[in-house]
């Protein structure tokens, strides 16, 4: 063999151990030490990749939180379950976790709402509210072109027949991710167990929310006067459901003259026939009938003492 080719070999493999060599220095001096804790708390998380913990995806939140840098609970979608798993790992305490379900603050759908102009464009709600804040008078309104419910990692998002967003509470994990996503902040979220809220988000006068919209809260102030448990506060305009004193009993849904409070569980918005069934079964409970029923029988004292049905006089032909 040539002598020329068997020296090219030995120095191609004193070159190939040379470069081996420092590759392994490099590798050893520059390494970074990953804590096992690290993926013991990736193998807790759902591994649904959603970003409702703020963090690009789960790998990213379980380095996070090892780190200190996110809170134990920061899985939405995981719930308690997934944050007392991760506190057992880290050794840590949980704090109070409040279950959140994402509702949307208007009512005002197509059916309800007054339009300023016909939008033909793109079909995503943030490139309609580019133009003029979007297509409804009212600039507080859901626009109604569903990306929150394209968002939806849950699908616990879907258009109704007013092309409002319906909440399936069964699927909805309060991840927020709709709510970052609506730019009209519509979307909001509220803890799981309160069922009364407001379906409006429009802080106008009560003159220029009437223009845009039949179902919005134009501040009348009624609900506040009559909630026994101070549980309604205004905010300028805009009614509000303090969740930490409401009891659910329904008077505010029962006063709102425009249908814009809401009881999540009964629907969106309570029937008037309902409403009025409503309010006359809690007159009658609170011992204010001020009318009495047509097959009630008058009765009147007579003469010997004894109460008998007062004789209807007869018609004279």
């Amino acid at each position: 063999m040539d002598i020329t080719v068997v020296s090219a070999f030995v120095l191609l493999g004193l070159m190939g151990l040379l470069f081996g060599a420092i590759l392994a220095f490099i590798a050893k001096k520059f390494a970074v030490t990953v804590d096992e804790r690290v993926s013991q708390v990736l193998e807790a998380l759902p591994g649904i990749n959603c970003g409702a913990c703020g963090y690009p995806g789960c790998s990213g939140f379980a380095k996070s939180v090892v780190d200190g840098k996110a809170p134990v609970s920061g899985c939405i979608p995981g719930g308690k379950a997934v944050a007392d798993n991760i506190a057992q790992i880290l050794g840590k305490e949980v704090g109070e976790n409040v279950a959140m379900v994402a509702v949307a603050r208007c009512g005002g759908g197509c059916q309800n709402a007054v339009d300023k102009y016909e939008y033909k464009g793109l079909m995503d709600c943030r490139a309609a509210y580019i133009l003029g804040g979007g297509p409804k008078q009212c600039d507080y309104g859901c626009t109604g072109l569903g990306t929150c419910v394209e968002a939806c990692p849950f699908r616990a998002l879907t258009l109704g027949e007013n092309r409002i967003p319906l909440t399936d509470f069964d699927k909805c994990t309060g991840c927020g991710i709709c709510v970052r996503i609506c730019p009209n902040n519509v979307m909001m979220l509220i803890p799981a167990d309160q069922m009364v809220y407001v379906a409006c988000n429009s802080p106008d006068k009560a003159a220029a929310t009437k223009k845009a919209c039949a179902v919005g809260c134009i501040g009348c102030q009624l609900c506040l006067k009559s909630c026994p448990k101070e549980a309604i506060r205004i905010n300028g305009f805009l009614a509000e459901v303090i969740d930490e004193n409401c009891i659910g009993c329904g008077v505010c849904i029962l006063k709102c003259p425009t249908n814009a409070i809401v009881d999540r569980g009964t629907g969106i918005p309570l029937p008037e026939p309902e409403k009025m069934t409503r309010r006359r079964l809690k007159k009658e409970a609170e011992g204010k009938k001020d009318k009495k029923s047509p097959d009630e029988t008058t009765l009147i004292e007579t003469s010997n003492g004894s109460n008998q049905p007062e004789s209807q006089p007869e018609n004279e032909n």
